[in-house]
C-alpha cells in the first residue's frame, strides 16, 4: 500500500523544544516502562469468558479526550473482537474503565481527594497520567474499576493510547500497516502506574519538501494535504506521545488551504506552529497569495514595516483560540537571509525590534502579557550568527537550536552558562532537499 513507505516520501524534521541548561534527555514514546497487560491476571478489559469492561467518561470532557476514548473502544475491538459499551452515565456491567481529566471528571477528583490517586502525580503537571486499578467508588458492589486519569487533556489522551499500545495496537498501525496483536482476553496487572511529566515539553515533526511523492499520495488518497489527511498525522503524533507539528509548506498554507485544518488540530489536542521562516502563525504561501494587500508588498521590515505588522496581526488573531507555539523573528522571503543592512549589528538590532513588535501584537490580541503565549526563535542557518554576536532574546522565549542541515549539531547550551528560563529546543533534519546537495531519498540519521 502507498502509505507503507510514507517515512521515505516526505522529509521528516524533528522538533524537540524546551529543556533546561545542563539537562538533555532522550524522550521515550511510551509513558510507562512497565508491561501492564496480562492474558489472565488482573483487571479484565476482556475476560477469558468473553466479558467486556465498559468505558465511562464525563460528558464535559474535552472533545480531544472523547475522540481518543472512541479510539480505545475501537482498538479493544481490533485486538479482542469485542466492542466495549461506551457511556457518560451509569452503566451496568461487572467491570468498567473510567477515563477522565482532573477538574473535569468528578470521579477522578474524588479519587484524588480520597488519596487513592496521588495528587502529586497529576495536579499542576504537564501531560501526565496515572493508570490504576480500584474498587468501584460509584456503588457499594465493590466491583473493580480501571482508572485512566490525566493532568490535562493530552495527559489523559496519552494514558488512553498507552493502554492501546500495550494491548497491541502500534502507533504506526495506519501509516506502516503494522498488524494488530490479536488476543482473546486482556487484563491489566493490578497496580498503580504513573507516567511522570515528559522530559521535553514540545515534541514534534516538520513535514517539508513534500512534493512530488507525499503531495501526490495525499491528493490521490484525500483530495489534498487537508484535514482528512492531517487527522491521521495528528493521531500518529499523539500515539507516539508527541504534541507539536509544523505543517507542510511547499506551496501550502495550512490555515487557508483547508479552514478545517486548525480546527481539527485543536480537536485532536495538537499544538501547531509554523516553520523557522514563517513567523506569527502565517505560511509563506499566504504572503505570496496576499502580499499586494499589505503595504508595498515587500517582505522587508525596513521598507514595509506597517504592512508586515498588519499581516502578522491578522494571522495571529485568526489562530488565537488554538493551542500554538509561535515562531518569532524573521528571515528573508523564500527561506533566505534577511536583506543586509550593512553590518551584523544593524541586522540583529532590527531583528530584536521585529520580535519586540511581534510580542506587542501578541499582547494586544490576547490581552495578556506576551510571555503567557509560548514562543520560539529558531537559530537556523545565518540566524545562529546573530545569536553568537549577542542578540538579546526575551527570557521566556524558547531558543530552538538547529543542526547544519546534514545532521551535525552546530550548537548546544553551555552546561555552566547562564540559565535561560525559556529553555532550549533542537531542530534536527532526518534528510534534506537543498543546495548544494539533496538527500531526497536517503535518511541521514
Amino acid at each position: 500500500m502507498l502509505r507503507k513507505t510514507l517515512y521515505k516520501i516526505f522529509h521528516l524534521y524533528f522538533i524537540f523544544c524546551l529543556w533546561q541548561n545542563g539537562n538533555v534527555f532522550a524522550q521515550q514514546t511510551s509513558g510507562l516502562t512497565e508491561n501492564i497487560i496480562s492474558n489472565d491476571n488482573g483487571f479484565p478489559i476482556v475476560s477469558s469468558d468473553g466479558k467486556t469492561a465498559n468505558l465511562f467518561y464525563d460528558k464535559s470532557e474535552n472533545v480531544a479526550v472523547i475522540r481518543a476514548v472512541k479510539d480505545l473502544q475501537s482498538d479493544i475491538q481490533k485486538v479482542t473482537g469485542k466492542l466495549p459499551d461506551l457511556s457518560t452515565s451509569e452503566i451496568s456491567g461487572e467491570f468498567e474503565i473510567i477515563i477522565g481529566t482532573i477538574g473535569t471528571n468528578k470521579l477522578i477528583d474524588k479519587l484524588i481527594s480520597s488519596k487513592k490517586i496521588n495528587a502529586k502525580d497529576l495536579k499542576g503537571k504537564w501531560e501526565s497520567f496515572v493508570i490504576t486499578t480500584e474498587e468501584n467508588i460509584k456503588s457499594k458492589s465493590k466491583k473493580q474499576q480501571l482508572i485512566i486519569a490525566g493532568s490535562d487533556r493530552r495527559g489523559t489522551i496519552y494514558g488512553i493510547y498507552e493502554l492501546s499500545k500495550q494491548l497491541g495496537v502500534s502507533p504506526w498501525h495506519y501509516w506502516n500497516d503494522v498488524p494488530v496483536q490479536k488476543r482473546s482476553s486482556a487484563y491489566v496487572v493490578p497496580g498503580y502506574y504513573a507516567s511522570g511529566e515528559p522530559k521535553v515539553k514540545y515534541r514534534g515533526i516538520f513535514i517539508n519538501d513534500e512534493e512530488p511523492a507525499f503531495g501526490t499520495w495525499a491528493r490521490t488518497k484525500f483530495g489534498g494535504i487537508n484535514s482528512k489527511m492531517y487527522s491521521h498525522m495528528f493521531e500518529l503524533l499523539l500515539r507516539l506521545r508527541a504534541n507539536y507539528l509544523w505543517p507542510a509548506m511547499w506551496g501550502k498554507a495550512f490555515n487557508e488551504d483547508d479552514p478545517l485544518n486548525p480546527k481539527v488540530a485543536d480537536e485532536y489536542g495538537i499544538v501547531m506552529g509554523t516553520s523557522h521562516h514563517e513567523p506569527m502563525m502565517r505560511a509563506q504561501k499566504e504572503w505570496g497569495n496576499h502580499r499586494k494587500e499589505y503595504g508595498n508588498g515587500e517582505w522587508n521590515y525596513h521598507t514595509n514595516k506597517e504592512g508586515l505588522l498588519k499581516f502578522w496581526e491578522e494571522g495571529f488573531s485568526r489562530n488565537k483560540n488554538y493551542d500554538n507555539l509561535v515562531t518569532m523573528g524573521m528571515r528573508g522571503d523564500g527561506d533566505e537571509p534577511m536583506s543586509d543592512l550593512g553590518s551584523a549589528e544593524a541586522n540583529f538590532k532590527l531583528l530584536e525590534q521585529i520580535m519586540l513588535d511581534q510580542r506587542k501584537i501578541i499582547q494586544k490580541v490576547t490581552k495578556k502579557q506576551a510571555k503567557e503565549t509560548p514562543q520560539l526563535w529558531a537559530l537556523y542557518s545565518e540566524v545562529l550568527d546573530y545569536y553568537d554576536q549577542g542578540m538579546k532574546v526575551p527570557d521566556d522565549m524558547t531558543i530552538l537550536l538547529c543542526d547544519d542541515n546534514w545532521g551535525n549539531v552546530r550548537r548546544l547550551p553551555y552546561l555552566n552558562g547562564r540559565k535561560h528560563p525559556g529553555g532550549y529546543g533542537m531542530y534536527y533534519h532526518v534528510d534534506l532537499h537543498g543546495a548544494p546537495r539533496a538527500y531526497q531519498w536517503l535518511n541521514m540519521a
